[in-house]
């Protein structure tokens, strides 16, 4: 699919379903996510109970918020590590560009980030000039095509490797296989050259750690400690809500983040950062920033979807969701601008919460409501309910326009009682005589009728 704007989830999502090739690719990723993830449970003892002790332990986390960051603020620093609070995009923006034309660097090694996806990073490096390259595979691709990522934490996951080699011949140039390994190696030969030049490096952050004023980042490449690790400047870019107290529940968090993920009990790489590089280090940043985005989140305290908080971006919803597997991740768009970093019931929630329900109104409406999120969720988000909250926001606000309110209304008023419904159906069967078109025949009686007979 192509980077360009469509209107709406229904209208892209109408396209996607009809691209065979897309939802192939999308199918057989998701499937061995899921498998993986049921394999990877399977094997952790008492996986239910430690689910149940972590959604605790985050609502107890968001209680006292507040708190955790300082604490965090107050042990970063002392590491050596500056601290930066941005209430919303523009301001988190503003920041690691000031930083960036502070020291003078041109080139930005970036590592895989969903929160620098959602503040739009790329395009204000780049008018900044500053020239932004993603080093995580999934990312880079998505970066050569001009799209955004369709999955939390598999961006490409709608490429398939010819598509992937097409690309990277434009890029290159170069006359390249479309084999796997041959792939790989053009990334790898790529790549090393923006970790040895890059001025600054931008990462995300899987979650804080009060307790030291670490960062803790989960990654399958070597990427990401290439990006944190060789540019004199290293800047972290975390959700506020992204926040453990200490490390023994940050070792609850990690033992889930990855099986409900990929299917493994810990990612090949597992990186803590504290502080920039000591006197006796050989490597290392020589500064070290962490910016803390609020943008919406803390309106979200206190309130009916502070639950959605909670979440830690594995993207296990995304793998069993029926809407998703069906539409890819680029149909989770609003009625104007790009797709949302946040695709799937996980999106379909928080993109409307974060930017605005008025223009993302089809998004609650992007779910079946089968619960198969909700079974999934290592933190058991309600992700159901908060959907239907949505809707009936919605609805309050005017949104859907005055003929579905109306609809609605008669829907609810035909479904209230067994009178009104048997007289609707018989409406139903007697007004399809004069339809025309595929909509489904009624059956001649009802199925109240046939049981009544049956008992009688």
């Amino acid at each position: 699919m192509s980077g360009g704007f469509k209107s709406g989830f229904r209208e892209t999502a109408r396209i996607a379903i009809e691209d065979v090739e897309l939802i192939r690719s999308v199918e057989t990723a998701t499937g061995r996510f899921r498998l993986g993830r049921e394999s990877a449970l399977a094997e952790l003892p008492e996986a239910d109970a430690m689910r149940d002790h972590f959604k605790q332990i985050r609502a107890a986390t968001l209680s006292n918020l507040k708190n955790h960051l300082q604490i965090f603020e107050a042990n970063a620093q002392a590491a050596g590590v500056q601290v930066h609070f941005a209430r919303n995009a523009e301001a988190a923006r503003r920041i690691i560009l000031d930083l960036a034309r502070e020291r003078g660097a041109t080139l930005a090694a970036k590592s895989k980030s969903m929160t620098t996806e959602e503040i739009h990073l790329n395009p204000a490096l780049e008018a900044g000039g500053v020239r932004p390259v993603e080093t995580d595979l999934g990312e880079w691709i998505v970066q050569l095509a001009g799209e955004a990522p369709a999955h939390i934490i598999a961006p490409a996951i709608n490429k398939t490797k010819e598509q992937v080699a097409d690309l990277f011949r434009e890029e290159s140039g170069d006359e390249i296989p479309a084999e796997i390994p041959a792939l790989t190696a053009q990334a790898r030969r790529r790549l090393r050259e923006t970790f040895l030049e890059a001025g600054i490096g931008i990462s995300g952050g899987n979650l804080a750690v009060a307790e030291t004023g670490s960062v803790v980042l989960v990654t399958n490449e070597g990427n990401g400690r290439m990006v944190t690790s060789l540019p004199p400047i290293h800047v972290a870019v975390l959700g506020i809500e992204k926040i453990a107290p200490t490390w023994a529940e940050a070792g609850v968090w990690l033992s889930l983040l990855a099986r409900s993920a990929t299917g493994q009990p810990l990612s090949i790489y597992t990186s803590i950062l504290t502080g920039p590089k000591q006197y006796a280090d050989i490597d290392g940043p020589e500064e070290v920033h962490v910016v803390f985005l609020d943008n919406g989140r803390s309106k979200l305290l206190g309130t009916k979807y502070e639950e959605i908080l909670q979440c830690i971006r594995c993207g296990a919803c995304l793998n069993v969701c029926p809407v998703y597997r069906s539409a890819g991740g680029h149909a989770y768009r609003g009625e104007t601008g790009p797709p949302s970093p946040y695709s799937g019931p996980i999106g379909a929630v928080v993109t409307p919460l974060l930017f605005g329900l008025e223009d993302h109104k089809q998004l609650p409406q992007a779910s079946s409501l089968c619960g198969a999120c909700l079974d999934v969720c290592p933190v058991r988000i309600d992700l159901p309910r908060m959907l239907v909250e949505l809707r009936r926001d919605s609805v309050e606000a005017g949104l859907d326009g005055a003929g579905t309110a109306a609809v609605t209304r008669l829907a609810a008023r035909a479904f209230g009682g067994k009178r009104m419904l048997g007289l609707a159906a018989r409406l139903a069967r007697f007004g399809r005589r004069f339809v025309r078109g595929n909509l489904p025949r009624p059956s001649k009686r009802s199925f109240r009728e046939i049981w009544r007979e049956q008992r009688s």
